[in-house]
């Protein structure tokens, strides 16, 4: 079960495209990401990516009232019905044709999807079992275009389309006698958004070029009269007349002259001034408050109270256009999400600030490295930003943007707060994550290129390799000074990686040789290797004693650096499975043979490597079998390139593929047309599809997680230990209840070993818990050596959850005492299982450090005040100013009263 990593979360990206969703109770937000959907806990600072997954990007996400179901649908129109509790798919479904929204009734009873030109009423999936969970109820005609958007009433009797062909249509989600269907015009634009107001059918529309109509309706929600029940033939027969009535009437764009159902215009306001062409792309409307929230393709957005349409707040957060807002249900806050950026932002309108304010790389992630206590995760990207991330709460709380260049390497030094980053644009940074500054900026005598970037285990020394001068450059970390320039290698230098345990420099070429540069005798090359191919990685094994290379050859070699002999070595150009790019003339099988591994990674206890390149998989090989444990498929996204093995012969014609045609940026995206006799979108713009592949790996000091930076962004993947029964030297009489009879006869150090030989983790913390304040120092002695590690990684876990951080230290502090120098012997097995618990209690600590900060300052506060206050009085002086107070309060009163009588 060691290599049982799942994926745990996905960071750097947490907007794509389609819409938000607040939660029920308004504190947690839904948003798309590429064809996952990511949960973001506002009220305690937390994300989530759900560990499904469709095949396309996702277009549209409905979310039943009650919070516990939503409906994803992709680009393609295929459905997946989720539980929200138990984060997995129930149902899944195909409407055939892309869709455009979809959303639940008030009562979560019905659904209505809107595809093409008609909308769709299913019966929402209950509690019960289902033979089918989406059961087609009506279907709706009436849009002579593609329909846009959907609202219901609040008593979900009615609900409202709007529609590009500048219409809207409000249509009786049951049968009532006097409203069937209507029409509303008066727009010059497709509609964007429309609203019933609260318990109303008055309704408000919104269109493109930023005009709202205001229609009252003259028939209240009660006033809805429903038909009469006849027999089965007369309704069909009623059915037959009511559908050729609707298509005439259609026909004619007019109401049914029968039906007493009016509404009319009542008002009609504009967002644009005179000449300002901003297109409205977004809205949102909270009942309640009367709350009108409006997005634009600048990225302005307007606050407007209804139905006076009176300007409350204007605020521009993006320059890109807002694809999607979402207003919660107390109406406090409001989620913005910007697909040009990748950004999402929640803003609270009445304080005017930020609740949470997140973006993504805007280019593709290109490296990554972990914090030497696996807390926190650092990525470099194209567009020149370094960002640092929690790998707890899944955020990113700090970004630098001082490079003017793609950043082509990361790392850590050794004590954790310091980032070094180097950039195409000639400079290796140093970041400082105390105060949050670029302190440090390296540079070459001549302008060059930096492509890679290692630090020795000491942070002291820096070193990047350039890709056009051939050379390595050194420098010192605390003086800032250039230490000497490694030449010798004829050809770009691809990787540098340092020796953790000797202060030896591994650096690999495309000139076919890995060269090892001893830093402390004068800067000679110690060796060099010669292989058959360029080399594209190198990497240093935990306990330093190996060196594994890729090649441009598809090859992984093991070496022993100190003799120069290689060791082994794994073929690994079959296990890549490169996929057929749309636009390829040749096959996947023939483009493989020249791919390779660019990025390496060992574990954290050095038995394993991790390798990933172009491609959508990830591949762990045993370095001492050199066999193939197993391999990560990291993205089932077919919207992206290169994903199937195979093309689909229907887009294939015989002028080549359809790929080829590209159509623009569309009219959705508000981009104006500068070219003359162009109908649809900018054909000057360029239209691409992101291919799928890996960067970098890592992985995570503690053991249990690894990192790899690909086109969909970080993804984490992680052991997850609570759902594996994984017993150790498991015999018949080891059971529960054998361990709570040990338990009870007071046998603690025997009902221990019983619990972990069991290694349930309930069972583990209720022994442990059982166990009394002062025996914890005799049973931690009598411990048998062999259960002392699990001990260390339960204790490291169990920080992370339970509520008795004293208890538990005081086990940490009496194991590490008593066994440490055993433990000693084999740092190099136990090094992640105590990086690990570091991990854990550095976390509490800076934590419980804030906290008793923050009580510090409020006392000193407190008695800095008392003293300007003077002297401290006693109890007996304050109850005799009380009783003073109170003579003079009671003869003022007296006063008042005469004053109140003599006229």
């Amino acid at each position: 079960m060691k290599f049982a990593y799942k994926f745990s979360n996905l960071l750097g990206t947490v907007y794509r495209h389609g819409n938000l969703n607040f939660a029920p109770d308004g504190n947690s937000l839904i948003s798309p990401v590429g064809n996952r959907i990511t949960v973001f806990d506002l009220k305690n600072n937390k994300s989530e990516t759900l560990p499904l997954a469709a095949k396309y990007n996702i277009t549209c996400v409905g979310l039943s009232p009650d919070g516990n179901l939503a409906i994803l649908i992709d680009e393609v129109g295929a459905a997946l019905l989720v539980s929200l509790i138990s984060k997995s798919v129930i149902h899944q479904f195909h409407f055939q044709k892309p869709v455009h929204s979809v959303c639940f009734s008030p009562n979560g009873k019905k659904f209505v999807v809107t595809k093409d030109k008609v909308a769709l009423m299913y019966h929402a999936p209950g509690k019960k079992r289902e033979f089918n969970a989406f059961v087609l109820d009506t279907t709706y005609y009436g849009a002579y275009d593609e329909t846009t958007c959907i609202d219901w009433t609040d008593d979900s009797k009615c609900f409202a389309i709007g529609s590009k062909d500048m219409s809207t249509w409000v249509f009786g989600a049951e049968r009532w006698s006097n409203l069937i269907y209507y029409a509303l015009g008066g727009h010059k634009d497709s509609i964007v958004s429309c609203f019933f107001e609260e318990n109303s059918l008055d309704l408000y529309t919104i269109s493109r070029d930023g005009a709202l109509c205001v229609w009252q309706c003259d028939t209240e929600l009660n006033g809805l009269v429903p038909r009469m029940s006849k027999q089965q033939t007369e309704d069909k027969e009623e059915l037959a007349k009511d559908q050729e009535e609707e298509f005439t009437e259609e026909q004619q764009g007019k109401k049914l002259p029968s039906i007493p159902h009016t509404c009319h215009l009542s008002y009609r306001y504009f967002f644009n001034k005179e000449g300002d062409f901003n297109n409205l792309t977004a809205a949102a409307y909270h009942k309640k408050t009367h709350l009108l929230v409006t997005g634009f393709a600048s990225g302005i957005f307007h606050l407007h109270e209804l139905p006076h349409f009176n300007l409350i707040h204007s605020l521009s957060i993006s320059d890109q256009r807002i694809a999607s807002i979402s207003i919660n249900s107390t109406g406090d806050w409001i989620a913005f999400g910007c697909s040009g950026l990748g950004q999402l932002l929640v803003w609270e309108w009445q304080s005017e600030s930020y609740v949470l304010k997140q973006q993504g790389h805007f280019n593709s992630m290109v490296s990554l490295a972990y914090s030497p206590d696996g807390q926190y995760l650092v990525t470099g990207g194209d567009d020149g930003k370094v960002k640092v991330w929690n790998t707890n709460s899944g955020f990113c709380f700090v970004t630098f943007t001082e490079h003017t260049s793609s950043i082509s390497a990361v790392t850590f030094t050794s004590s954790g707060y310091v980032i070094l980053s180097a950039s195409l644009d000639g400079t290796v940074r140093a970041f400082d994550l105390h105060r949050y500054r670029n302190f440090r900026t390296f540079t070459s005598p001549r302008p060059t290129q930096f492509s890679s970037l290692a630090v020795d285990s000491s942070g002291e020394i820096v070193s990047a390799g350039s890709q056009d001068s051939f050379e390595v450059f050194v420098w010192s970390v605390q003086s800032g000074r250039l230490l000497d320039v490694l030449a010798g290698h004829e050809g770009p230098i691809s990787s540098l990686c340092f020796n953790p345990m000797k202060c030896v420099l591994a650096s690999a070429s495309w000139d076919k040789t890995v060269r090892l540069w001893d830093m402390l005798d004068s800067w000679r090359t110690k060796e060099t290797l010669a292989l058959n191919s360029d080399v594209l990685a190198v990497a240093f094994s935990p306990d330093g004693n190996e060196l594994a290379v890729a090649s441009l050859d598809g090859q992984i070699t093991f070496w022993d650096h100190e003799n120069a002999v290689q060791t082994g070595s794994i073929e690994g150009r079959h296990d890549l499975q490169i996929g057929r790019k749309e636009l390829d003339k040749i096959t996947a099988k023939q483009a493989a043979k020249g791919k390779s591994f660019t990025t390496l990674c060992y574990s954290a206890d050095g038995q394993s490597i991790l390798a990933g390149g172009m491609s959508k998989f990830v591949c762990i090989y045993h370095i001492k079998e050199q066999i193939l444990i197993k391999k990560f498929e990291i993205s089932c996204n077919l919207s992206l390139d290169a994903m199937e093995e195979f093309l689909d012969r229907r887009k294939m014609t015989e002028f080549g593929s359809m790929a080829l045609i590209d159509e623009g940026t569309g009219d959705d995206d508000g981009v104006a047309i500068p070219l003359p006799g162009v109908k649809r979108g900018d054909m000057s713009s360029r239209h691409f599809k992101p291919e799928i592949r890996v960067t970098c790996l890592r992985f995570s000091p503690t053991g249990r997680s690894w990192a790899a930076t690909s086109t969909e962004g970080l993804l984490i993947y992680s052991l997850d230990s609570g759902l594996v029964f994984d017993p150790f030297d498991l015999e018949i009489d080891i059971t529960p209840s054998n361990v709570h009879k040990v338990l009870r006869q007071k046998e603690y150090t025997k009902a221990i070993v019983m619990a972990f030989r069991l290694n349930e983790k309930k069972l583990i913390q209720e022994v442990l818990e059982n166990v009394p304040y002062n025996d914890i120092e005799v049973i931690c002695s009598s411990l048998p050596e062999l259960y002392i590690e699990k001990m260390l990684e339960f204790l490291a876990s169990s920080f992370e959850t339970s509520r008795h951080l004293e208890f538990y230290l005081l086990w940490t502090q009496r194991l590490l005492m008593l066994h440490g120098c055993k433990l000693k012997t084999r740092s190099g097995k136990l090094l992640p299982s105590i990086q690990f618990l570091q991990k854990t209690i550095q976390r509490h600590f800076e934590d419980v450090s804030k906290l008793c900060d923050w009580n510090c300052y409020n006392m000193k506060y407190i008695l800095a005040i008392s003293q300007q206050r003077g002297i401290k009085r006693t109890a007996e002086e304050y109850e005799n100013d009380e009783e003073l107070q109170n003579l003079e309060e009671s003869s003022n009163d007296s006063l008042m009263e005469e004053s109140v009588v003599l006229p």
